[in-house]
């Protein structure tokens, strides 16, 4: 109590979309437990905007930033709220979590104990009901039993409740006894008939009442947590806390309401077995290894994406996976259904947003800082349709920590000379390379490098870089993915940043990602784009503002892009865009021309790779051969198999890594900030090489 004080101050608030955040000035009332907030310091006499009660609050710095926290009470509002700094954050934080905690534990003094009772938090439901089926990354609201050993006496030693709780828990009893019997009347209906099993409002009746149960199962624990922790320093002798693991995983995904079985370690096939088995990466070598680009051949796989009837087959799955999830809830740690998945690593989905390395190549031909910055939003715009393979709404496996991928694109030197004109009209195909005699001078063709690692787990984090050294031009990027499931849809954040660097101009080109949605989950899923990035060279004082617009809940067209670039010394527009990021770009210049982008007539660079047999055993194609192997054989339970098989290998490494106190080393790229940096980036080769002309000069 020497360290609760009356606090009070500004700080802005999230309201909704529309308003945003809109600064209030807000007072900790420590005596009464209360978080109020008013317009003004001037009305601070008047009646609160909004009171919180703090007790059984939970107070949470955000990871978005250092400057925002959230403060959910008890009875289920939230406010969102940010401060000027990290300082003025840590000092609201501190001061709201020893509020609340002195009004919770004051709560649970006041509430006598009832007669012994024993508990668990685990579900009421049998093993096998849909109910108790729960998400292995449950980590707050795990599965929480106190069980007793038998003291000499054989009583067992009682824990206390308070009884507002013993209500709840009553009531909640009842209650998922009803769905249970809704979700056996459901199940027992014919497989044919007027009214099936399979009825699409049924299976939507049972997965929106298993999610119903499911949170209010999660606010019970929470709630039961909370008066744990009040008494864990004071749990009597012989009292025994264990964490119930959920017994199906959602890897082992549910096909018509029915868990698949999976063969006994010894009947695994020797794939799944070697994928097991592969030594602990660090174990491998770390090294970077140079990779010669003669080795690589033109990439022959076209893998494409299935149509809608397997999503339709699936539709059970989907409504399972639904029921267990929450609107906002981070999708990072939850295990998806293999049927979903593209037949491509994130970390090649990367590399396929260079497909146009002529486009790419052209940026450092402009003429002028201005021309530059146009003809890299023409190329920023152009890459996103083919990083994107299908209509589907399918996402990449996600990349296991220290996987790579090496690829390279080779074009001729005289389709880069006049820029993006000269293909943003009609297609072009690409032309034969010409060949360069075995010891006569330099190729004739430029080729672009692109390398990809996975360098971090938690949070999922890759690395990329590109570079063309006969152009002396690179691109460096990290991106952050952040999944959120947002009731029929699910939003990607692209957290992070890249910087292009074009070393002939001396200028840096930073850029950020948009965000991408799967949309219509249930019925016909597609993707969209949506958010607004910035492009900004520091040295020219050129910017450039894109937005990508989501489609309106009515009318509108879909994938519409619309941006400018601008001179920011004198605040003039010079270039504007605007279109589908799928399909046609119309770009308007500042003297009065006007250019079209037909993007599906692009000609499209195949990359190269080298071949699987040549690849290291953590390279993204050697890795996930045997799951991509059987999504195009169509056989979805050996792709799950074999990708549970990587899934427990890296979760075996992370573990023994904890245990063992391991730091985890990257191979290709450094932790350079908040960010990664390619290890030996043209940047700094350059610079080498002049300054070691310069001493022998």
């Amino acid at each position: 109590s020497d360290h609760m004080e009356n606090i009070c101050g500004y700080l802005m608030k999230y309201t909704n979309l529309v308003t945003g955040w809109q600064y209030r000035y807000f007072v900790l009332n420590n005596d009464a437990g209360l978080l109020e907030y008013f317009v003004n310091e001037q009305s601070r006499h008047l009646k609160p905007r909004g009171t919180l009660q703090l007790a059984g609050a939970v107070i949470s710095p955000s990871d978005e930033d250092s400057h925002t926290f959230t403060v959910n009470a008890a009875s289920g509002e939230q406010y969102k709220l940010r401060a000027t700094d990290a300082k003025e954050r840590q000092h609201w934080v501190s001061r709201l979590q020893i509020c609340t905690q002195h009004h919770t534990e004051a709560i649970g003094k006041n509430n006598p104990p009832l007669k012994s009772r024993s508990f668990s938090l685990a579900s009421q439901g049998s093993a096998n009901s849909p109910g108790v089926q729960r998400r292995p990354s449950q980590n707050a609201v795990s599965f929480f039993s106190v069980g007793h050993h038998r003291l000499p006496t054989g009583k067992r030693v009682p824990i206390m409740q308070p009884d507002h709780l013993v209500d709840v828990r009553e009531m909640m009893s009842q209650a998922e006894g009803q769905q249970r019997d809704l979700i056996r009347s459901i199940e027992c209906l014919p497989a044919s008939g007027h009214l099936t099993s399979l009825d699409q409002d049924l299976l939507m009746l049972k997965a929106t009442s298993m999610a119903t149960m499911n949170c209010l199962n999660d606010c019970f624990h929470i709630l039961q947590l909370q008066h744990a922790s009040q008494q864990k320093g004071s749990l009597p002798a012989g009292t025994t806390i264990s964490w119930l693991e959920p017994k199906v995983s959602l890897a082992n995904h549910f096909k018509n309401g029915t868990a698949q079985n999976f063969p006994a370690e010894i009947n695994k096939p020797a794939s799944v077995r070697e994928e097991q088995s592969i030594a602990e990466p660090c174990q491998l070598t770390r090294e970077p290894e140079e990779i010669n680009p003669d080795e690589e051949l033109e990439d022959i796989c076209d893998d494409k994406e299935d149509d809608l009837g397997a999503v339709e087959e699936q539709r059970s799955v989907i409504l399972h996976l639904l029921s267990q999830l929450k609107l906002g809830m981070d999708l990072t740690r939850v295990v998806l259904p293999t049927f979903i998945l593209e037949k491509r690593s994130l970390l090649e989905m990367y590399a396929d947003f260079m497909s146009h390395p002529d486009l790419f190549v052209a940026i450092t031909n402009g003429s002028s800082a201005e021309e530059r910055m146009i003809r890299f939003v023409e190329y920023y715009l152009t890459s996103f349709h083919e990083g994107r393979k299908g209509a589907i709404a399918k996402k990449p496996y996600n990349p296991i920590i220290g996987e790579t991928f090496h690829c390279s694109w080779r074009m001729p030197k005289g389709s880069t000379d006049a820029g993006t004109n000269s293909s943003a009209h009609a297609p072009s195909e690409q032309g034969t390379l010409p060949k360069d005699p075995e010891g006569q001078g330099e190729p004739d063709y430029y080729t672009v490098k692109f390398v990809a690692e996975q360098v971090s787990h938690h949070p999922p984090v890759s690395g990329f870089y590109a570079e063309c050294v006969e152009r002396n031009m690179c691109v460096n990027a990290h991106v952050w993915t952040k999944s959120k499931f947002l009731g029929m849809s699910i939003g990607v954040t692209m957290v992070g940043e890249g910087v292009l660097h074009l070393l002939e101009h001396g200028e840096e080109y930073t850029f950020s990602l948009p965000c991408a949605y799967a949309r219509s989950i249930l019925t016909v899923p597609w993707v969209e784009l949506g958010g607004k990035v910035n492009i900004n060279c520091a040295k020219t004082g050129y910017s450039a503002s894109i937005n990508f617009h989501t489609k309106p809940f009515y009318g509108g067209k879909l994938h519409r892009v619309t941006g400018e670039v601008k001179q920011n010394m004198t605040n003039t527009v010079v270039c504007r865009v605007q279109g589908e990021w799928n399909s046609v770009l119309e770009f308007t210049y500042s003297n009065g021309e006007t250019k079209y982008v037909d993007l599906t007539k692009l000609s499209v660079t195949r990359k190269r790779v080298r071949p699987l047999e040549k690849q290291g055993p953590f390279e993204s194609r050697r890795l996930w051969q045997h799951v991509t192997e059987s999504l195009r054989d169509g056989d979805i339970d050996k792709a799950t198999e074999h990708k549970r098989a990587l899934e427990e290998r890296q979760r075996n490494e992370e573990r023994l890594r904890a245990e063992t106190e391991t730091p985890w080393c990257t191979k290709y790229f450094l932790k350079d900030g908040d960010g990664w940096v390619y290890h030996k980036p043209l940047w700094k080769t350059v610079c080498a090489a002049q300054t070691q002309q310069t001493d022998s000069n």
